[in-house]
């Protein structure tokens, strides 16, 4: 396939004018902005489960 699936499909688009190469530019890295943004949102959530578990203090009963 020549294109991304994302990419609108030139055939299916009657009386649009065909994209050009500074607009797919600029649709792509807004996309990507995009996706970097939700990304740093969600950071907190995908960080691995620490499996640390720290022990009990010793009790010296004194």
């Amino acid at each position: 396939m020549p294109r991304d699936a994302k990419d609108p499909d030139p055939k299916r688009q009657s009386g649009c004018p065909p994209e050009t190469a500074v607009s797919r530019y600029r649709r792509r890295a807004q996309t990507q902005e995009n996706l970097d943004e939700a990304l740093d949102e969600t950071f907190p959530a995908s960080d691995p489960v620490s499996p640390f578990i720290p022990a009990k203090p010793v009790d010296s009963g004194q």
